[in-house]
């Protein structure tokens, strides 16, 4: 039995915490990792005390938006920003820590990633938007994608 390399062991961690996730149409997970220590972990769901997509239904769902479409008509919060969020509240920096996360983050994701001064992203799914991962490569943010489905591969 060998172990799981870092990017590994803190991705197998990010999928955890998509667990948690109340969105009905895409469950995501997000750690931000500094030092190889945990400092903040996000999932995606509807803002705090406020109803979540499983109990209330989906907005986007019901207008029949397409994914990766219109995130603005969407209740919920990104797993990124709940992590940049959560470590913020908490005054941790992010300066120069890595970002392991489901799925490649959004447009609106990676602009707060690029300010927040994390400087590596790992990734395990694409997002059908791919605006988010073309202001992530301008930025220099070292990448890379731990993808698992050869699909989602192929369609680089």
């Amino acid at each position: 039995m060998s172990r799981p390399s870092w990017d590994e062991y803190f991705m197998q961690i990010a999928k955890l915490v998509s667990t948690r996730s109340t969105c009905l149409r895409r469950k995501v997970g997000a750690i931000i990792v500094k030092d190889k220590k945990i400092i903040s972990t996000g999932y995606n769901g509807a803002p705090r005390g406020l109803p979540h997509c499983l109990d209330i239904g989906c907005l986007r769902s019901k207008l029949g938006i397409p994914s990766g479409e219109r995130q603005e008509l969407c209740r919920g919060v990104h797993a990124e920003q709940n992590a940049i969020i959560q470590a913020a509240s908490s005054g941790i920096s992010m300066e120069g820590a890595t970002m392991y996360c489901t799925t490649a983050p959004c447009a609106t994701c990676a602009k707060m990633i690029i300010n927040a001064g994390i400087k590596r992203l790992v990734v395990s799914e694409r997002y059908p938007d791919r605006l988010g991962e073309e202001l992530i490569a301008e930025s220099g943010i070292d990448t890379v994608y731990m993808i698992e489905d050869t699909a989602s591969e192929k369609n680089k």
